[in-house]
């Protein structure tokens, strides 16, 4: 469960910081925001792996919020947990049916929060990889096998090459900084003497070996990198 980037979007800020400081605790990655606006700002080049959103936001409320990540395929996937003083049945079915994961009602639990974190990502993660192939437009992973095909012709990759495309593909949409791949243990083991630039000739190989599709893979300048049709 670690390494996941959680989104909290509460006006109330002691609220925001007591659910980024529990969060935090367990290992997540947690940004922080007190209006609907700038996280649908942020969500356009960062996709998280799942938001706490509250219902009750100034400007644009927590259900149009919910409405608008629906719609837009790139962050259709990303589950949801509503968070919210508003507990009416109508209120829990409108959220559900908007798309909503969970739903929890203020005054909560901070550790039944996290708990509720956990199961929808290991709930979303199991659907995601119920035959262990991500499938992103002709590509395809297959994470048991550590085979890669475009158009069903197989792709050959180092060890490296493939978790790499691994990673990018999993957070579809996200966006991975230099420091994030770079620190990702998976990725290198115990090997110290990896630097920036090594990330950008594995991207670089990766592109080349994936031909037409490697355009999936795009660079955010000054960042890192994200893959998405």
């Amino acid at each position: 469960m670690t390494e996941k980037l959680i989104t909290v979007v509460d006006d109330e800020e002691d609220i925001v910081k007591l659910v980024g400081h529990h969060l935090k605790r367990e290992g997540f990655q947690v940004k922080e925001f007190h209006n609907g606006r700038d996280f649908l700002s942020y969500v356009n080049s960062v996709v998280p792996d799942l938001a706490v959103l509250d219902i009750m936001l100034p400007g644009i409320d927590g259900l149009e919020i919910c409405r608008i990540l629906k719609n837009k395929t790139s962050t259709a996937s990303v589950p949801i947990i509503m968070l919210t003083a508003k507990a009416s049945e109508a209120d829990v079915v409108v959220g559900l049916e908007l798309g909503a994961d969970d739903y929890i009602v203020k005054p909560f639990s901070p550790r039944e929060l996290v708990a509720r974190v956990k199961t929808v990502l290991r709930r979303t993660s199991a659907r995601d990889s119920e035959d262990g192939e991500i499938r992103i437009g002709p590509l395809s992973i297959n994470t048991e096998k550590y085979e890669v095909s475009v158009d069903n012709e197989k792709v050959i990759l180092t060890t490296t090459e493939f978790k790499i495309l691994e990673v990018l593909a999993s957070g579809k949409g996200r966006v991975f900084t230099r420091d994030q791949l770079l620190k990702k243990k998976r990725l290198w083991g115990d090997d110290k003497l990896v630097y920036d630039r090594t990330i950008d000739v594995h991207i670089k190989n990766l592109r080349e070996k994936l031909g037409a599709v490697g355009n999936l893979i795009k660079t955010v300048r000054s960042i890192g990198y994200k893959l998405e049709e």
